[in-house]
């Protein structure tokens, strides 16, 4: 994440990281979108997926396993629900 500091930090109008943001839960088959402008918690995905929409297909642990489209490529990622959202 070297250099990437001015892309991650927070804007003035964004409300600050609730405790909605930390319990929120999802169903396997949602759909949603990766945002990862909350902070490192226990694991963030790479800036490439930022704005992608997902389908939530497994959880695992306190994070949830996601299938992202990229190109012609379907991809897994595994990412915690404070960097998802309901699409």
């Amino acid at each position: 994440m070297s250099k990437r500091s001015r892309l991650l930090r927070h804007r003035v109008s964004e409300p600050r990281l609730g405790i909605t943001k930390l319990v929120k839960s999802f169903a396997v088959g949602d759909s949603v979108r990766l945002d990862y402008k909350s902070g490192h918690f226990g694991g963030m995905p790479h800036p490439r997926y930022r704005g992608k929409l997902g389908k939530v297909v497994a959880r695992r642990g306190n994070a949830y396993v996601v299938k992202v489209r990229v190109y012609s490529a379907m991809k897994e990622l595994i990412v915690p629900a404070v960097h998802l959202e309901k699409a």
